[in-house]
C-alpha cells in the first residue's frame, strides 16, 4: 500500500492514530555478523479511516519478506497451547465435529491448534506460509500447505476436495494487507452449512489500556467487532457470535458464516457488543484522537523508570523477545546501556538480538544466574505464566516488572 489508502474501503487516509516514530520489522531477529550491517527502518505511524474506522499501517514491506520465514512458534507458550486445546474440545462438542468433519487453520503455525483435533479423530489441514515453521508441524503429522491464504489458495483447497467444515483463523488477520482477498477467501473455502472463527486482539482494549507495542509493522490493520462485521458483510459472510478472550491483553474471537444460513442467528451478545463499542465512541473520529497523547505518556514512564534503575546502580533484564516488545524498546530508545539482555524459551531466538536496539537474547538460565534486581517482562500479557516460571528471583528480592498500561511493579 504505496499510497495512502484504506485497505479495506479505499477512503483517503489523514488521521493519525499513533506515529511511533522509525522502526525495523520487528521479527527481523539479528545474527552477530549482521549487527554491523545497514538495518532497514520504515515509518510507524498507524491510521485511522474516517470513513469505516479501521486503524492501519501502510504497507512497506510485503508479507513474502515478513512471513516467509519466520521466527514466532506457538509452541512455546503453556498457556496458548491450553487455550488452544480448550478450544478444540469446544468446537468439537459445539459443531458436532467427527471423523467425517474436516477443520481448516488459516497460519497453522507449528501445528499448536491442529494437533488436539487430529487427537480426536477429526480431519485437519493447515495454511502456512512460513516454510521453516510449517516444517514443525509436518513433523508432528500435520498436514501443510506452505502457502498464503487468499481467494486463489481457497478456490485451490475446494478444487482439490479440501473445502472445511471449521475454519480457523487465530491472530492472522491483523498480519494481512489484502484484508479484502482474505476474507472473500473464507466464503469460497467454506462450506454450506459451516462455520469461521476468528480471533484478533481488540481495538476497544487496546484503546482503554494503551496497548500501542502490538502496533508494529507485521500487524497491518486493529480491529473492532463493528469494522470486522462490515468486512465480513461485504463478502457474504455474516457474524453470528462473539466471545471475549483474556489473550494477547483482551482478544474477540467472532464466529461467522454464510450470509444465507437460515440456521445460524446472531447471538444476544453481538448486539450488545456493538452498542458497548458505539457508546465508547468508536464510530466518531474524535474518539480515536486521544490516543496518541496516552503512548507519550507511557513512553515517559518507561524512560523514567530505566533511567532511575540506571543511576541507583540497579540491574534490569528482560524477559521475552516478543514483537510488542521490540515496538515498546526501539519507541522508547532502550538498549544495552540500559538492559543488557533479555530471554526467550524458544532456542529459535537465542542467540539472536533484538533487531534495532541489538539486546542478545538468552536462555532463562541467564537471567537466573545474572541476579537482577528487575525483571523486565516484555510479553505482558503472559506475565502470570513468566512471574510462575520465574518465581526464583524473588529468592534474592527481585522485582518483576511490566509496562502496559502503565509501569508497574510486582
Amino acid at each position: 500500500m504505496t499510497t495512502n489508502r484504506c485497505r479495506f474501503c479505499d477512503a483517503e487516509l489523514s488521521e493519525t492514530f499513533a506515529d511511533l516514530g522509525m522502526s525495523p520489522l520487528s521479527n527481523s531477529f539479528l545474527r552477530a555478523e549482521r549487527l554491523q550491517q545497514m538495518e532497514p527502518f520504515y515509518p510507524l505511524h498507524a491510521y485511522v479511516c474516517g470513513a469505516c474506522f479501521l486503524v492501519q499501517l501502510r504497507e512497506f514491506e510485503s508479507p513474502q519478506n515478513i512471513f516467509s520465514d519466520y521466527a514466532y512458534f506457538s509452541s512455546y507458550s503453556d498457556s496458548w497451547l491450553r487455550h488452544a486445546q480448550a478450544y478444540a474440545e469446544a468446537m468439537v462438542r459445539r459443531l458436532g465435529l467427527t471423523r467425517d468433519s474436516r477443520v481448516v487453520e488459516i497460519a497453522s503455525n507449528d501445528g499448536y491448534l491442529l494437533q488436539y483435533f487430529k487427537a480426536k479423530g477429526v480431519q485437519v489441514l493447515g495454511v502456512e506460509p512460513a516454510a521453516n515453521v510449517a516444517a514443525m508441524a509436518l513433523q508432528k503429522g500435520i498436514p501443510t500447505e506452505v502457502r498464503f491464504f487468499g481467494t486463489d489458495t481457497a478456490s485451490a483447497l475446494r478444487a482439490g476436495g479440501k473445502a472445511a467444515d471449521l475454519i480457523a483463523a487465530n491472530n492472522v488477520l491483523a498480519h494481512v494487507p489484502d484484508i479484502n482477498d482474505f476474507v472473500a477467501g473464507f466464503k469460497v473455502l467454506l462450506k454450506p452449512g459451516g462455520c469461521i472463527t476468528v480471533e484478533f486482539p481488540h481495538l476497544l482494549r487496546l484503546m482503554a489500556e494503551n496497548q500501542f507495542d502490538t502496533i508494529y509493522h507485521e500487524h497491518f490493520s486493529y480491529l473492532s467487532f463493528m469494522v470486522v462485521e462490515k468486512i465480513f458483510g461485504r463478502h457474504g459472510l455474516k457474524i453470528f457470535d462473539v466471545e471475549e478472550l483474556p489473550t494477547h491483553g483482551g482478544s474477540l474471537r467472532v464466529f461467522a458464516a454464510h450470509a444465507d444460513d437460515a440456521g445460524r442467528r446472531p447471538e444476544p451478545r453481538v448486539g450488545e457488543l456493538r452498542q458497548r463499542e458505539l457508546q465508547a465512541g468508536l464510530s466518531s473520529i474524535a474518539a480515536y484522537r486521544g490516543f496518541a497523547g496516552d503512548v507519550v505518556r507511557t513512553k515517559c514512564e518507561v524512560m523514567e523508570f530505566f533511567v532511575q534503575a540506571k543511576r541507583a546502580g540497579r540491574k534490569v533484564i528482560g524477559y521475552g523477545a516478543p514483537a510488542k516488545g521490540n515496538t515498546l524498546l526501539n519507541y522508547c530508545g532502550i538498549g544495552r546501556e540500559l538492559m543488557e539482555f533479555t530471554v526467550d524459551r524458544s532456542p529459535h531466538k537465542q542467540g539472536l538480538h533484538l533487531p534495532g536496539t541489538h539486546i542478545p537474547i538468552r536462555p532463562p538460565e541467564a537471567l537466573l544466574a545474572a541476579t537482577p534486581d528487575y525483571v523486565f517482562i516484555l510479553p505482558w500479557n503472559l506475565k502470570d505464566e513468566i512471574m510462575e516460571q520465574m518465581a526464583e528471583v524473588r529468592s534474592w528480592g527481585a522485582r518483576f516488572v511490566v509496562p502496559i498500561p502503565r509501569i508497574q511493579e510486582f
